[in-house]
């Protein structure tokens, strides 16, 4: 069983919320659940917010730009994913949403999914993996937890198969 992490009080909380910040960029609702945890009197957690913003230490806005062009270029993730990601992460939808869309506005789909099936299938001769019903319905899962839209990747995988438009009509695990 696990032992429950010692209750910090405000200088101690402080401390553990720059170590944090140290380790790797948060967004402001995750260090506040982080600080939830082991706050002794939860009262001490909003100056300490305050005082990380105040320093630029905490930026929701610079942490969800410098996120979304990581997915974006780095990972090849498309747009919902992204959007996804960033709502786990804890930064507001609206914020969220912009910045996804900002960073998106310019991004031809299309050829990021060619590039992400380029990426994930090097070594794979394409047209004839995916002519199976199974590859092909699994390219399409892949494709679509990446965060592509379901028409374009449609529209890419109709190059490599004939029966990619069977994958929009069938429901889930019905063309395997």
């Amino acid at each position: 069983m696990r032992k429950q992490p010692r209750k910090l009080d405000a200088s101690e909380l402080k401390q553990y919320a720059l170590r944090l910040l140290a380790g790797r960029a948060l967004s402001t609702g995750e260090l506040r659940a982080k600080l939830v945890l082991r706050a002794e009197d939860a009262a001490t957690i909003d100056p300490i917010v305050d005082y990380l913003r105040d320093l630029k230490f905490l930026d929701d806005t610079r942490f969800a730009q410098h996120y979304t062009r990581l997915r974006l270029e780095g990972d090849g993730h498309g747009q919902a994913r992204v959007l996804r990601d960033l709502r786990q992460r804890k930064v507001a939808a609206p914020l969220a949403e912009q910045t996804v869309n900002a960073a998106f506005a310019t991004v031809d789909e299309v050829t990021m999914i060619e590039q992400y099936l380029a990426r994930k299938f090097k070594h794979t001769d394409l047209p004839k993996y995916l002519s199976e019903e199974k590859h092909l319905a699994a390219a399409y899962r892949k494709l679509r937890h990446a965060g592509y839209g379901s028409s374009n990747v449609i529209r890419v995988l109709r190059r490599f198969s004939a029966r990619a438009d069977e994958i929009e009509e069938a429901g889930p695990g019905e063309l395997e």
